[in-house]
């Protein structure tokens, strides 16, 4: 089941944060995860957290979304910006659903467009990815 990230899930998102910042390299302080948790849940500054939920009860997976405007439309854009799906869940299907309901909250708030990005070396992910949208050209620069 996928559904809006809640206040009671924050053990759980917390340890497949962990889990993702562990996979890129990343270290966040925890001050920016209560902030960032807190606002996935609020909706505010455009953000949005969607968490799959297992049978048991506990968070599998989580797809966080930044909705923003842009000057290439009149509408917003939809960005994911993180998805993880917990290791033991992978191959499931949860990161496909993930991905679904993105589209489908991205429709409901009306973005024209729905976009992110991932490493190179992820090819899993990379193999899903190519069945649910299309790879741009873009290379992103950042500082």
């Amino acid at each position: 089941m996928i559904r809006q990230l809640e206040p009671g899930d924050r053990a759980g998102w917390e340890e497949l944060w962990r889990g993702y910042l562990h996979f890129y390299r990343g270290e966040v302080p925890d001050s920016v995860t209560a902030v960032t948790f807190d606002r996935l849940c609020s909706g505010g500054d455009g953000l949005r957290g969607l968490v799959a939920i297992a049978e048991d009860g506990s968070p599998i997976g989580f797809a966080h979304l930044v909705f923003h405007s842009s000057t290439w439309s009149d509408g917003s854009y939809c960005y994911l910006e993180d998805l993880f799906v917990d290791p033991e869940a992978r191959g499931s299907g949860t990161a496909r659903q993930l991905i679904e309901a993105v589209y489908a909250e991205a429709d409901r708030r009306g973005a024209v467009r729905t976009y992110w990005e991932t490493q190179e070396y992820n090819s899993p992910a990379r193999s899903l990815y190519d069945t649910l949208a299309h790879r741009t050209s873009f290379i992103i620069y950042e500082r």
